[in-house]
């Protein structure tokens, strides 16, 4: 019978570990500052509106 591979099974978590913590960084980085999770559509918006704006000459 062939011997478990204790090490792969272990890699094999670490690496879901990381995959998950990576995830909730990258969550945690798209709050807005007051906590609130920022929607697609309201980052969407914000973008189109700060790029169609002109410049104003004083």
């Amino acid at each position: 019978m062939a011997k478990p591979n204790y090490s792969f099974e272990k890699r094999k978590k670490e690496l879901e570990r990381q995959k998950k913590k990576d995830e909730k960084k990258a969550r945690k980085g798209e709050q807005n500052p007051d906590g609130t999770e920022v929607t697609e559509g309201a980052e969407a918006t914000e973008n189109s509106e700060g790029a169609e704006k002109a410049p104003e000459e004083v």
